[in-house]
């Protein structure tokens, strides 16, 4: 079983969060979001943050008066974790279930996830990270890997993603996938899953 991070084990940005980003940027709300995640794909496969912001920048023909509050302010926007799917995964393990995580996310952010959280990450028998791999979902190759990884032919793999683009791409590379919901449904599936001992 191989889980997305981010709309599944941890929370996506707060509307806070994207206020304080909106307010450091000074540009309307609409663009900025725009810009920000038209650029984002590069960064999510390995760019740095300065580049990122410059690119966001240039995109809106502007310059940001502080770089660094806004890779700060970002870094925080996504670093919340959903302790009920944390459970799961700590239950999912202990039942024997083979995890991976296969998440698009920068390389800044890894060693918070890694320094902060390394109990329930060290449950997972892969953790595929867009920015270490040079690829991000919903790439064929990010799949690719992450099957890899884990030891798994892809038709083996159910995979759970918050994104139906990242859903369907991870069909198309032979895994089963559903659009996450719940911790009840991803209870409810592993149920269907015959552990290879």
């Amino acid at each position: 079983m191989v889980f997305d991070l981010y709309g599944v084990i941890a929370r996506t940005q707060s509307p806070e969060s994207r206020r304080r980003l909106v307010e450091l940027a000074g540009v309307s709300e609409e663009r900025f979001w725009e810009a920000y995640w038209a650029c984002r794909p590069s960064y999510d496969a390995g760019q740095g943050g300065v580049a990122y912001w410059g690119a966001v920048a240039d995109r809106l023909g502007t310059r940001f008066p502080d770089v660094p509050a806004l890779i700060d302010a970002d870094l925080d926007s996504w670093s919340d974790v959903d302790e009920s799917m944390v459970e799961v995964v700590h239950e999912l393990a202990d039942q024997g279930h083979r995890l991976g995580l296969l998440s698009n996310i920068i390389d800044e952010l890894v060693p918070f996830w890694e320094s902060r959280h390394g109990e329930w990450l060290g449950r997972f028998a892969s953790l595929t990270f867009s920015c270490r791999i040079g690829a991000a979902k919903p790439e064929r190759r990010a799949y690719e890997i992450c099957a890899e990884r884990i030891g798994a032919a892809p038709q083996d793999i159910l995979f759970f993603d918050d994104n139906l683009v990242n859903v369907v791409a991870a069909r198309e590379a032979g895994m089963a996938a559903e659009l996450f919901e719940s911790p009840r449904q991803v209870r409810a599936l592993a149920e269907t899953i015959t552990i290879r001992r």
